[in-house]
């Protein structure tokens, strides 16, 4: 991955013309971060550890938190360092590992929101046979793929942008080292790797996108059937978590990555990243729970545990 012609560090601009904003954002940025692993973790013990939360859906979801966990550790300690000082710098290899990751994880979640919304669909349109459909074998698997798409996405592209010809002076117009960030910057040919971001976002992002909305078109016409409102209200306020978590996801990664060339356009896509790899994985733990009544009585019986415990 690295040979001769490999520059030795690239230089992150963030937003670097406006510093008085950095310094705006560093404290964003940190306190995001800390509810970002408190929340997660928070979502991963409960699933783990309350025998009621032991179903598809809460695999799924502490799956989706671990990952949010990986990718937000991925890349703001180095945010952090580089909003607080004056320097920007990222190592090469600190630059390739970070890319590995974030496109390894940035598929995964793709894949697993798709995942998500296919458990959404056989709980409300096949409810009788749900327990039959979705088996722990089948999470695991399901969970499995997803997890292994995402690397081999990362593998695929990841060396071909390592391997561009940059540009002298390595400045990277971004917070962390993305795809089309690191396209931008080189200084040769890049029809190849224009072409193969263009071929992954189509399978990676408009292909499972395709088959979510597919899946809650499914659940809207069930959904529809059902004679009482309380019904209907149930079974809705299963799927409005995590298909706030498909819009708020999805269009923040296809600003970015399908974009237009132009400079307007690339100013708001480092906004847009910036928001999926700081804001999404914090909104994500209060999106699930706060409408979430199982969530909230899991977290009560482990307080109500740890007091019994302390008291005895």
């Amino acid at each position: 991955m690295v040979n001769q012609s490999s520059p030795a560090g690239f230089i992150l601009l963030g937003f670097s013309e406006h510093p008085q904003l950095e310094k705006i954002l560093f404290v964003v940025v940190l306190i995001s971060y800390l509810l970002t692993l408190a929340g997660n973790t928070l979502i991963i013990l409960l699933s783990v550890l309350d025998p009621r939360l032991h179903s598809p859906m809460y695999f799924f979801l502490s799956n989706l938190s671990f990952l949010d966990l990986c990718f937000t550790t991925s890349c703001v300690p180095q945010m952090l360092v580089n909003l607080w000082g004056p320097k920007k710098m990222i190592s090469f290899l600190g630059c390739s590992v970070q890319l590995f990751i974030f496109l390894s994880l940035g598929t995964t979640e793709c894949i697993l929101l798709t995942v998500m919304a296919f458990d959404r669909y056989a709980a409300i349109c096949q409810p009788l046979h749900y327990a039959t459909i979705i088996h722990p074998r089948l999470c695991w698997q399901l969970a499995a793929v997803a997890w292994i798409i995402g690397l081999v996405e990362s593998v695929v592209q990841t060396p071909p942008t390592l391997r561009l010809p940059f540009c002298p002076h390595h400045q990277v117009d971004d917070f962390v080292c993305e795809v089309p960030a690191l396209i931008r910057l080189s200084c040769g040919d890049t029809t190849y790797n224009e072409v193969q971001m263009a071929v992954a976002s189509v399978l990676i992002l408009v292909v499972p996108l395709s088959l979510i909305l597919v899946s809650y078109g499914a659940i809207a016409r069930a959904v529809l059937r059902i004679d009482s409102a309380g019904g209907r209200r149930k079974a809705f306020g299963t799927c409005s978590s995590h298909l706030i978590v498909v819009t708020l996801f999805y269009s923040s990664v296809i600003a970015v990555y399908l974009q237009p060339k132009n400079p307007y356009a690339q100013k708001r896509g480092k906004f847009f990243s910036l928001f999926y790899a700081v804001g999404i994985p914090c909104l994500n733990p209060l999106i699930y729970t706060l409408r979430n009544k199982d969530v909230k009585r899991a977290f009560r019986r482990l307080l109500g545990k740890e007091v019994e415990t302390r008291q005895s």
